[in-house]
């Protein structure tokens, strides 16, 4: 069975750094685009990143865009957000997905919820002011 399982969150003062990463398991995602999202209490499910299934493209949100890293390790069938200058607005579950085989080819499609066939559970991330 296919999962994707989010690590590394926790608490973190404002202007320090995370790295999550998300481990995939059941079967082989290295022909998969991976995404980063994140919901925050009372809103919408969000895109924040995500990388293409070469590792050669990326796509930020514009309040990620100079401040989260995505990478992606095929040999693990690991994603890793890196996330520096974190903001109290940063504050949410961060969730991992996966999209593909070579399904999407631009911004738009990776921006798209509806895009991705599989979600980790998601990892918590708190930035205190």
């Amino acid at each position: 069975q296919e999962q994707l399982v989010e690590s590394g969150g926790g608490l973190v003062q404002a202007g320090g750094s995370l790295r999550l990463s998300c481990a995939a398991s059941g079967r082989t995602f290295s022909s998969y685009g991976r995404g980063w999202f994140r919901q925050a209490p009372g809103k919408e499910r969000e895109f924040v990143a995500a990388i293409s299934w070469s590792g050669g493209s990326t796509y930020y949100a514009d309040s990620a865009q100079g401040r989260f890293t995505i990478s992606r390790d095929n040999a693990k069938n690991t994603v890793y957000l890196q996330m520096n200058s974190l903001k109290p607005e940063d504050t949410a579950v961060y969730y991992c997905a996966a999209v593909g085989p070579y399904y999407c080819s631009g911004y738009g499609c990776y921006e798209d919820r509806d895009s991705y066939d599989y979600w980790g559970q998601g990892t918590q991330v708190t930035v205190s002011s």
